[in-house]
């Protein structure tokens, strides 16, 4: 399983972007972007809907890549990682539920 950070940099090189490219397009400096695709910083979330746009990259898949990983990241640790996934899963389609209506 690759890291939002791989498919980024996969992406860049398959474009033949280089780093100072990108990261001009984004307006952020090259060893940002660099941090970035090593998994050192992380990107918000407008810089992957950025990135998504500029690598034609899929807007959906990346964000899901994305707030997954600093879902897990934040998970990592806990041993009840799994059950707590589930509960959130529970609280959102409740807090859904609750915005319509």
């Amino acid at each position: 399983m690759k890291t939002t950070g791989e498919i980024i940099r996969e992406e860049r090189e398959k474009k033949g972007l280089l780093l100072r490219q990108l990261a001009a397009q984004l307006d952020i400096d090259a060893a940002i972007l660099s941090k970035i695709e090593r998994g050192d910083r992380k990107a918000t979330r407008e810089q992957i809907l950025k990135l998504a746009d500029i690598l034609s990259l899929n807007k959906n898949e990346l964000l899901i890549q994305y707030l997954s990983e600093k879902i897990a990241y934040e998970l990592a640790d806990e041993d009840i990682a799994k059950q707590t996934l589930k509960a959130a899963e529970k609280k959102v389609d409740y807090l859904k539920k609750k915005q319509n209506g």
